[in-house]
Protein backbone atom coordinates (compact mmCIF):
# COMPACT_ATOMS: atom_id res chain seq x y z
CA UNK A 1 0.00 0.00 0.00
CA UNK A 2 1.15 3.53 -0.65
CA UNK A 3 2.30 5.26 2.50
CA UNK A 4 -0.26 8.06 2.42
CA UNK A 5 -3.55 6.27 1.76
CA UNK A 6 -5.96 4.31 3.92
CA UNK A 7 -6.91 0.88 2.59
CA UNK A 8 -9.92 0.77 0.26
CA UNK A 9 -12.31 -2.10 0.97
CA UNK A 10 -14.53 -3.10 -1.96
CA UNK A 11 -17.15 -5.79 -1.20
CA UNK A 12 -17.98 -7.96 -4.20
CA UNK A 13 -21.74 -8.23 -4.63
CA UNK A 14 -21.16 -11.43 -6.60
CA UNK A 15 -21.11 -13.06 -3.15
CA UNK A 16 -24.27 -11.30 -1.96
CA UNK A 17 -27.78 -12.71 -1.66
CA UNK A 18 -29.50 -11.40 -4.79
CA UNK A 19 -32.96 -11.96 -3.36
CA UNK A 20 -32.11 -9.21 -0.85
CA UNK A 21 -29.82 -7.00 -2.91
CA UNK A 22 -30.90 -3.73 -1.31
CA UNK A 23 -30.28 -5.05 2.20
CA UNK A 24 -26.96 -6.57 1.15
CA UNK A 25 -25.67 -3.29 -0.29
CA UNK A 26 -26.86 -1.32 2.73
CA UNK A 27 -25.20 -3.87 5.04
CA UNK A 28 -21.78 -2.69 3.80
CA UNK A 29 -22.46 1.05 3.98
CA UNK A 30 -19.09 1.48 5.74
CA UNK A 31 -17.19 0.06 2.75
CA UNK A 32 -15.28 2.40 0.46
CA UNK A 33 -16.41 1.02 -2.91
CA UNK A 34 -18.80 -1.62 -4.22
CA UNK A 35 -17.24 -4.15 -6.62
CA UNK A 36 -19.46 -5.30 -9.49
CA UNK A 37 -18.33 -8.39 -11.44
CA UNK A 38 -19.68 -8.61 -14.99
CA UNK A 39 -19.27 -12.06 -16.61
CA UNK A 40 -20.44 -13.08 -20.06
CA UNK A 41 -20.06 -16.87 -20.03
CA UNK A 42 -17.43 -16.59 -22.79
CA UNK A 43 -14.37 -14.77 -21.47
CA UNK A 44 -14.94 -16.64 -18.20
CA UNK A 45 -17.03 -19.82 -17.86
CA UNK A 46 -19.71 -18.22 -15.74
CA UNK A 47 -22.55 -15.71 -16.04
CA UNK A 48 -23.26 -13.03 -13.46
CA UNK A 49 -25.38 -9.97 -14.23
CA UNK A 50 -25.47 -6.97 -16.50
CA UNK A 51 -26.12 -3.25 -16.71
CA UNK A 52 -29.62 -3.38 -15.20
CA UNK A 53 -28.34 -4.83 -11.90
CA UNK A 54 -25.41 -2.40 -12.03
CA UNK A 55 -27.82 0.52 -12.38
CA UNK A 56 -29.96 -0.87 -9.57
CA UNK A 57 -26.95 -1.00 -7.25
CA UNK A 58 -26.00 2.53 -8.28
CA UNK A 59 -29.48 3.62 -7.23
CA UNK A 60 -29.04 2.03 -3.80
CA UNK A 61 -25.81 3.71 -2.76
CA UNK A 62 -23.57 6.73 -3.20
CA UNK A 63 -20.49 4.48 -2.88
CA UNK A 64 -18.33 4.39 -6.01
CA UNK A 65 -19.02 1.39 -8.24
CA UNK A 66 -15.89 -0.51 -9.25
CA UNK A 67 -17.07 -2.40 -12.34
CA UNK A 68 -14.95 -5.36 -13.47
CA UNK A 69 -15.71 -6.46 -17.03
CA UNK A 70 -14.81 -10.14 -17.41
CA UNK A 71 -16.18 -10.13 -20.93
CA UNK A 72 -15.11 -10.41 -24.54
CA UNK A 73 -15.15 -7.26 -26.67
CA UNK A 74 -15.28 -4.87 -23.71
CA UNK A 75 -15.06 -1.91 -26.07
CA UNK A 76 -18.68 -2.58 -27.07
CA UNK A 77 -19.90 -2.25 -23.48
CA UNK A 78 -18.01 0.53 -21.73
CA UNK A 79 -20.53 3.25 -22.64
CA UNK A 80 -23.41 1.07 -21.40
CA UNK A 81 -21.75 0.55 -18.02
CA UNK A 82 -20.75 4.18 -17.73
CA UNK A 83 -24.43 5.09 -18.19
CA UNK A 84 -25.36 2.41 -15.62
CA UNK A 85 -23.35 4.27 -12.99
CA UNK A 86 -19.84 2.85 -13.06
CA UNK A 87 -17.24 5.08 -11.40
CA UNK A 88 -14.36 2.90 -12.58
CA UNK A 89 -14.49 0.45 -15.50
CA UNK A 90 -11.90 -2.32 -15.48
CA UNK A 91 -11.39 -4.50 -18.55
CA UNK A 92 -9.09 -7.47 -19.10
CA UNK A 93 -6.00 -7.03 -21.22
CA UNK A 94 -6.55 -10.60 -22.45
CA UNK A 95 -9.86 -9.48 -24.00
CA UNK A 96 -8.41 -6.79 -26.28
CA UNK A 97 -6.36 -7.25 -29.45
CA UNK A 98 -3.23 -5.37 -28.45
CA UNK A 99 -1.64 -3.02 -26.00
CA UNK A 100 -2.47 -0.14 -28.34
CA UNK A 101 -6.13 -1.20 -28.27
CA UNK A 102 -6.02 -1.30 -24.46
CA UNK A 103 -4.62 2.23 -24.25
CA UNK A 104 -7.24 3.47 -26.74
CA UNK A 105 -10.02 1.84 -24.72
CA UNK A 106 -8.72 3.46 -21.54
CA UNK A 107 -8.89 6.82 -23.31
CA UNK A 108 -12.48 6.10 -24.34
CA UNK A 109 -13.41 5.24 -20.74
CA UNK A 110 -11.80 8.39 -19.40
CA UNK A 111 -13.61 10.46 -22.05
CA UNK A 112 -16.88 9.08 -20.60
CA UNK A 113 -15.93 10.68 -17.27
CA UNK A 114 -15.10 7.33 -15.68
CA UNK A 115 -11.85 6.05 -14.19
CA UNK A 116 -10.12 3.49 -16.43
CA UNK A 117 -8.61 0.27 -15.14
CA UNK A 118 -7.11 -2.90 -16.54
CA UNK A 119 -6.97 -6.37 -15.06
CA UNK A 120 -4.67 -9.31 -15.63
CA UNK A 121 -5.26 -13.01 -15.07
CA UNK A 122 -2.78 -15.01 -12.96
CA UNK A 123 -1.05 -16.38 -16.06
CA UNK A 124 -0.51 -12.98 -17.70
CA UNK A 125 2.82 -11.23 -17.00
CA UNK A 126 2.70 -7.64 -15.78
CA UNK A 127 6.05 -6.52 -17.20
CA UNK A 128 4.78 -5.51 -20.70
CA UNK A 129 2.23 -3.21 -19.07
CA UNK A 130 4.56 -1.29 -16.78
CA UNK A 131 5.47 1.17 -19.54
CA UNK A 132 1.86 2.29 -20.18
CA UNK A 133 0.57 2.70 -16.63
CA UNK A 134 0.05 6.44 -17.00
CA UNK A 135 -2.90 5.75 -19.33
CA UNK A 136 -4.83 4.06 -16.52
CA UNK A 137 -6.21 5.02 -13.11
CA UNK A 138 -6.34 1.54 -11.63
CA UNK A 139 -4.89 -1.93 -12.12
CA UNK A 140 -6.64 -5.02 -10.79
CA UNK A 141 -4.39 -8.00 -10.08
CA UNK A 142 -6.32 -11.27 -10.05
CA UNK A 143 -5.10 -13.53 -7.26
CA UNK A 144 -7.41 -16.34 -8.42
CA UNK A 145 -8.58 -17.41 -11.87
CA UNK A 146 -11.46 -15.10 -12.72
CA UNK A 147 -14.95 -16.48 -13.09
CA UNK A 148 -15.94 -18.03 -9.78
CA UNK A 149 -15.92 -16.90 -6.16
CA UNK A 150 -14.58 -18.74 -3.15
CA UNK A 151 -11.20 -19.76 -4.60
CA UNK A 152 -7.91 -19.88 -2.69
CA UNK A 153 -5.53 -16.92 -2.73
CA UNK A 154 -2.44 -17.25 -4.97
CA UNK A 155 0.43 -15.56 -3.07
CA UNK A 156 2.74 -15.70 -6.11
CA UNK A 157 0.58 -12.98 -7.70
CA UNK A 158 1.95 -10.52 -5.15
CA UNK A 159 5.14 -10.35 -7.22
CA UNK A 160 3.07 -8.42 -9.79
CA UNK A 161 1.87 -6.08 -7.05
CA UNK A 162 5.46 -5.41 -5.96
CA UNK A 163 6.51 -4.67 -9.55
CA UNK A 164 3.55 -2.30 -9.97
CA UNK A 165 4.20 -0.55 -6.66
CA UNK A 166 7.84 0.05 -7.59
CA UNK A 167 6.96 1.41 -11.04
CA UNK A 168 4.12 3.63 -9.79
CA UNK A 169 6.17 5.07 -6.95
CA UNK A 170 9.27 5.56 -9.09
CA UNK A 171 7.27 7.57 -11.66
CA UNK A 172 5.02 9.35 -9.16
CA UNK A 173 1.82 8.10 -10.79
CA UNK A 174 -1.63 8.61 -9.25
CA UNK A 175 -2.83 5.04 -9.69
CA UNK A 176 -4.63 2.50 -7.51
CA UNK A 177 -3.45 -1.10 -7.20
CA UNK A 178 -6.36 -3.39 -6.43
CA UNK A 179 -6.36 -7.12 -5.73
CA UNK A 180 -9.20 -9.58 -6.21
CA UNK A 181 -9.43 -13.23 -5.26
CA UNK A 182 -9.22 -15.11 -1.99
CA UNK A 183 -8.90 -11.91 0.06
CA UNK A 184 -9.70 -12.57 3.73
CA UNK A 185 -8.49 -11.72 7.21
CA UNK A 186 -5.73 -14.30 6.62
CA UNK A 187 -4.46 -12.89 3.30
CA UNK A 188 -5.21 -9.17 3.18
CA UNK A 189 -2.21 -8.04 5.21
CA UNK A 190 0.35 -9.68 2.92
CA UNK A 191 -1.40 -8.04 -0.04
CA UNK A 192 -1.19 -4.66 1.72
CA UNK A 193 2.48 -5.19 2.54
CA UNK A 194 3.18 -6.00 -1.12
CA UNK A 195 1.73 -2.62 -2.12
CA UNK A 196 -2.02 -2.97 -2.72
CA UNK A 197 -4.26 0.05 -2.12
CA UNK A 198 -7.66 -1.57 -2.67
CA UNK A 199 -9.02 -4.99 -1.76
CA UNK A 200 -11.98 -6.84 -3.25
CA UNK A 201 -13.59 -9.28 -0.83
CA UNK A 202 -16.62 -11.46 -1.44
CA UNK A 203 -17.03 -14.43 0.86
CA UNK A 204 -14.94 -12.78 3.60
CA UNK A 205 -17.67 -10.16 3.91
CA UNK A 206 -20.91 -11.59 2.60
CA UNK A 207 -20.62 -14.98 4.29
CA UNK A 208 -20.32 -13.28 7.70
CA UNK A 209 -23.27 -12.51 9.97
CA UNK A 210 -22.10 -8.95 10.62
CA UNK A 211 -20.99 -7.68 7.24
CA UNK A 212 -20.11 -4.17 8.41
CA UNK A 213 -17.89 -5.62 11.13
CA UNK A 214 -16.21 -7.83 8.51
CA UNK A 215 -15.46 -4.73 6.41
CA UNK A 216 -13.91 -3.02 9.42
CA UNK A 217 -11.84 -6.06 10.36
CA UNK A 218 -10.42 -6.24 6.84
CA UNK A 219 -9.65 -2.51 6.91
CA UNK A 220 -7.79 -2.89 10.21
CA UNK A 221 -5.81 -5.90 8.93
CA UNK A 222 -4.81 -3.96 5.80
CA UNK A 223 -3.73 -0.84 7.71
CA UNK A 224 0.04 -0.95 7.99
Amino acid sequence: MSATSAPIISPSILAADFTQLGEEVRAVANADWIHVDIMDGHFVPNLSFGPDITAAVDGLTAQPLDVHLMIQEPEKWVETYAKAGADCIIFHVEAVESQEAAVALARTIRDLGVRAGFSIKPGTPIEPWLDVLEHFDEVLVMSVEPGFGGQSFMPAQLDKVRALRAAIDQRGLDMTIEIDGGISRDTIRQAAEAGCDAFVAGSAIYKQDDKAAAVEELRQEATL
